[in-house]
């Protein structure tokens, strides 16, 4: 029974010419994951200040978000 979801980011297929079977490797996990909406908290744009530096994380009309310097 394959148990793999392929809506799961962790795991992505090993293949190798000629090799029929697909072998699964994990992936690196985020330790701390935190939602835009909590993020943005009804914002569009935000600052993040990183080692001195002030970025922006905006949300375009499309919904993606876009990090500038």
């Amino acid at each position: 029974m394959n148990t793999h979801n392929q809506n799961d980011f962790r795991f992505r297929p090993r293949r190798q010419a000629g090799d029929e079977q697909v072998e699964y490797t994990p992936l690196r996990v985020p330790s701390r994951t935190v939602s835009s909406e909590a993020l943005f908290n009804g914002l569009y744009e935000i600052g993040i200040n990183h080692g001195g530096a002030l970025y922006r994380l905006k949300i375009t009309r499309q919904g993606k978000l876009i990090l500038n310097k």
